[in-house]
Order: structure tokens, then C-alpha cells, then sequence
């Protein structure tokens, strides 16, 4: 989102308040900061979160959004901290994959007695509340295609587990970790797939049609499950939980602005399965905004009135990619200016440490393979697990990003600093140590010098790499060009996808180009000479030798 506009919008709401635009609620000046709303990365999630969002935004609040969030821990660690206000949720993914309970199977038949549950246990221990129920439920729907039904005489999840050594299983990250999930699924059912294979939930669907896995985890929900003509197997022992749908939202939301619990809570009873299918699938099948399908799903409710821009979007659906990406120029300029920053905070702190830390190695080199090694195990771990990492610590947002993107840099500049000031020229260190420099002096006049090209190389490459880092921060709500990148990937929308992806190599390249050319402004005036040199003196013709073996 476009936090310039959001920033000027909070500080027009904290001057003059807003009206609510069907409850006539004057919106105070204590209320003034924006509602943040957010999602998980899949399709539902998305739609549900913009649903929060226009309905929000039509009773005059301010609205922040943060979509794609990571995995169930990253979206609720974010809720916790105070990093976001509300995001939809799934009472069966409350009580497992939060809450870590297990219910007497009366309690779980019944989906109230769930939701009781959950909303007691999440108010005493976490004092977040859940709204009451959307109206739907969105259990999980472990999916084979037609033919491996018939194939192998698939009904049941009994008679999935019974042929699963033959199976290949593509189940998102979420699922393959959850006790809900094929944890839980290996206890009370015995299935054990011949391999199973980590997919995005947006490719998931075309690996099962492809051939390339043979089961995969869905929604009850999912508008794909008819597309691809996909058989659900029956939990013939009621393994999974009552999933049903609601907005959770922290307690400082209830406490500083009852009207946005209340307006959130006019959804609370209004949407059906037939109906999510329904909207599922103009998002993940027909490929429709999910803004446009929000808007018409909340006019067709009588929630909001007629919404402006939807026109506009709609014929972006249709347009080409070069008119998609002008249409969203604003969003896309903000996008960027955040990842350049998070970029560049994230760089300059990794100058300002690993530099002196380069020149420290050098003088006290029985450490510095040691501590560059360590340093060097950090490029080990996937960017998204370092990420992870930070949370427990720092939360979610900008703070975990930077530090995570922090640590990416420190590698390449400290050892290109140990490097280049350990090999810098010997015969000119030992010219000037004869001349009576002191080491600092020959530091400083010499070494560095020297050393420079290949400082500026090491800083370079962590530029680099931090700004393809940059696109994962998206996931744990920290923004830049990972929102549309990690969207397109959650809604299988190509365009989408492309510009985030395509801002940002562009980006890389802008970035390596400046730093090059502030490489060759701090090389040592003999090098700069020579290449101006270079570049600037004629070149030579063959009258001159002539004229020389005359004379």
C-alpha cells in the first residue's frame, strides 16, 4: 500500500476527525492511527482480508493493509505483538495449531463448542478475542485427481493411507508441520507417502494435474477443486476439527476503536461455502482482482454502496502488462521506495560494522578465518528461515527485517575488507614503511587505498543479495516489492508476480551501477588516472612508427 497516502490520511483524520459513513460515529482524534489488516498468503485469505479492509475503510477508518504474511506462527506472532490489528482466521487452526489442545471428540462434532473454546482459552492466554463466525467453515480437503481415485480405489483417507507408500505427496509448509496436518494425519491414519514434496499453495494444484505429485492438501473452499475436476477423501475418522472462519483482532483494537469491532462483526453470519466457492474462484480460477470481487461481494451483502475504482480495476484485468503496471505506478513507486530503504539502512549498517571488523581480522589474523567462517555460515540458512528466526525476538514488520537483512551484508564486506588490506601491494607497504610511516599511516595512505576496489566489491555483492533478500520481508509484513511477488504466488497471477519481480532486478542492477560508480571515484588516484587514460587518449595510427624508422 501506498504508506505516503496512509500517513497523510492519519494526519487529516487527526485533524478533523471523519464521519462514519453510514452510522454518522464521529471517528476521534484518539482514534486517528490506521486499523492494520492483514492475511495469510493463500487465495481466501486475501479476499477475506480486503473484505475487512473496504468494510473498514467504508465507515470511515483508516486502513493499513498487510497481506501474504507467513506461515499460522508468523500471522498470530504479529497479532500478539501489536504488529497488526486483525487477520481471518480458522477455529480448528486455533485450537492446534495455536493452542496445541485436543478435545474429546463430542466437543469437536460440535463447531460451537469449539468456538467457545478457543475464544476462552485465546482471551486468558493471549487476550486476543475472536469475533463471532463468518458463516462458513473451510476444513482441509486432502485432493487426488479422478484417475488416481479410480487407479489405487481411493474413497477414504483410511484407503489413502492404505496405498500411501505408493504416493507421492506435494502439501504446503503449513500443513507438512501442523499436528493438524500430516503430522496428525500420520498418527491417526497410518499415511505414510512414498516422498513428500513442499509446494506453494498456488502451484500445487498444477503440480496434482500434472502428474507430479499424486495427493495434495486443499480448502474445503478452494474454486480450484472443480477446475481440475478433483476428488475429496472423506476424514472417515473425523481427524480434522470444526474450521470455522472468523476475523481474530487484538484487544487494543476492541479498547481504542469499538467501531471497528463493530463494523468487522456486520460480516459476522453473512457468507455461506456456496458463496466462498463461489468467490474463490473468480479470484484463483477466473483471475479477477480481489478487490473487485471484495466490492461486490459487500455491495451484494448491503454492506457498503457502490464502489468507486472498481470499474477501473475491472478493466485492468483485461488490459496488457505494460497498461497493468501504469495503473498500479503509485503503488508500485511506494513498494519501491520501501525496499530501497530497507535496503539501504540494512547495507549502510552492515558497512558501518563489517568494515571495522575487516580491519580488526587483519591485525589479529589467527581469528579472522574463524570469525569470517562463522560469518559465512549465515549465507547457509534460507533468507525466509532467518526471517523466521527473528520473530521470537523482534516481532514481525520493518525491526526483524532489517536486522535479518542486516546479517545477509556482514559476509561479503568483511571478508572483501580482510582480503584487500591484507594482499594490498607489498612492495608499496614496504615503501612506505621505509619512508617512517607508522602502521596507522600506512593504513590509511596506503593499504586502504588499495584495498579499496576490492572493499567496494564485497559491498557490492551484499548490496546485491540484500536486495533479493528484500523480497522475502514481505513475508513477515515488513513490505517492498515481496508484496506483489508473494500475492502473484498466493493467486497464481503472473502479472502480478512480475511486477514485483521485475522492479526489483531492475533495482539490483541500479544499485550494482552506483556502487560501481562510487568504486572508481575512491580508487587510488594512480588507478583513476590510467583509466582516464584510457578512455580519453586517441588512438594510434600507423604514421607515427613510419615516422619513426625514418628518423
Amino acid at each position: 500500500m501506498n504508506f505516503a497516502v496512509g500517513l497523510l490520511s492519519s494526519m487529516s483524520v487527526a485533524i478533523a476527525g471523519s464521519i462514519n459513513a453510514q452510522t454518522k460515529q464521529i471517528v476521534t482524534p484518539a482514534e486517528n492511527r490506521p486499523v492494520i489488516v492483514a492475511s495469510k498468503p493463500f487465495g481466501e485469505s486475501y479476499l477475506l482480508c480486503e473484505m475487512f479492509a473496504q468494510l473498514l475503510e467504508s465507515r470511515g477508518f483508516t486502513v493499513e493493509r498487510r497481506p501474504g504474511l507467513g506461515a499460522t506462527e508468523i500471522a498470530f506472532g504479529a497479532l500478539r505483538t501489536g504488529a497488526i490489528d486483525v487477520y481471518p482466521e480458522y477455529t480448528g487452526t486455533g485450537l492446534v495449531a495455536i493452542l496445541h489442545d485436543s478435545l474429546a471428540d463430542s466437543v469437536l462434532a460440535d463447531p460451537r463448542a469449539v468456538f467457545a473454546h478457543v475464544t476462552r482459552r485465546f482471551a486468558d492466554e493471549y487476550r486476543v478475542r475472536w469475533l463471532p463466525p463468518l458463516g462458513f467453515q473451510n476444513t482441509y480437503a486432502i485432493a487426488v485427481t479422478r484417475a488416481t481415485a479410480t487407479k489405487y480405489r481411493l474413497r477414504t483417507l483410511s484407503d489413502l493411507a492404505r496405498e500411501s507408500a505408493h504416493l507421492t505427496a506435494g502439501f504446503t509448509a503449513d500443513f507438512i508441520g501442523r499436528s493438524d496436518g500430516l503430522v496428525g494425519l500420520s498418527r491417526v491414519y497410518g499415511l505414510r507417502p512414498r516422498a513428500v514434496r513442499p509446494l506453494a499453495p498456488a502451484v500445487k494444484y498444477q503440480a496434482l494435474a500434472s502428474g507430479a505429485v499424486d495427493v495434495i492438501d486443499g480448502y474445503s473452499t478452494d474454486g480450484l477443486l472443480a477446475r481440475y475436476d478433483l476428488i475429496t477423501l472423506v476424514d472417515d475418522r473425523h481427524f480434522f476439527p470444526p474450521y470455522e472462519a472468523a476475523a481474530l483482532v487484538t484487544e487494543k483494537l476492541e479498547t481504542q476503536k469499538p467501531g471497528a469491532i463493530a463494523a468487522l462483526a456486520l460480516l459476522s453470519e453473512r457468507l455461506d461455502e456456496k458463496t466462498m466457492r463461489q468467490l474463490n474462484r473468480r479470484v484463483e480460477v477466473e483471475g479477477e482482482d480481489v478487490r473487485v470481487v471484495a466490492a461486490d461481494e459487500l455491495k451484494a451483502l448491503g454492506l457498503v454502496g457502490a464502489a468507486r475504482g472498481v470499474e477501473r480495476v475491472e478493466g485492468e484485468r483485461r488490459s496488457g502488462f505494460g497498461r497493468y503496471l501504469w495503473d498500479r505506478r503509485a503503488d508500485l513507486a511506494s513498494l519501491t521506495l520501501r525496499h530501497l530503504l530497507l535496503v539501504g539502512f540494512a547495507l549502510l549498517a552492515a558497512v558501518i560494522v563489517a568494515v571495522p571488523l575487516g580491519l580488526f581480522l587483519e591485525r589479529t589474523r589467527r581469528l579472522a578465518e574463524p570469525m569470517i567462517g562463522a560469518l559465512g555460515v549465515l549465507q547457509t540458512i534460507p533468507s525466509i528461515a532467518l526471517l523466521a528466526f527473528m520473530i521470537p525476538l523482534l516481532g514481525v514488520g520493518v525491526a526483524p527485517a532489517l536486522v535479518a537483512l542486516w546479517l545477509y551484508a556482514l559476509y561479503p564486506i568483511a571478508r572483501g575488507t580482510y582480503t584487500g588490506v591484507r594482499d594490498a601491494d607489498p612492495e608499496a607497504v614496504s615503501a612506505a614503511e621505509a619512508l617512517g610511516t607508522t602502521p596507522v599511516q600506512r593504513l590509511l595512505w596506503v593499504r586502504l587505498p588499495l584495498a579499496a576496489p576490492v572493499i567496494m566489491a564485497g559491498i557490492r555483492i551484499a548490496a546485491v543479495i540484500t536486495v533479493g533478500a528484500a523480497t522475502l520481508a514481505a513475508f513477515i509484513g515488513a513490505g517492498g516489492l515481496g508484496e506483489p511477488i508473494v500475492a502473484g504466488l498466493a493467486l497464481a497471477d503472473t502479472r502480478m508476480i512480475l511486477s514485483g519481480a521485475l522492479p526489483a532486478a531492475a533495482l539490483a542492477l541500479l544499485v550494482d551501477g552506483v556502487l560501481g560508480l562510487v568504486e572508481r571515484l575512491i580508487a587510488p588516484a594512480h588507478r583513476r588516472t590510467k583509466i582516464w587514460r584510457r578512455r580519453s587518449s586517441p588512438p594510434v595510427t600507423n604514421e607515427a612508427p613510419a615516422k619513426t624508422t625514418a628518423l
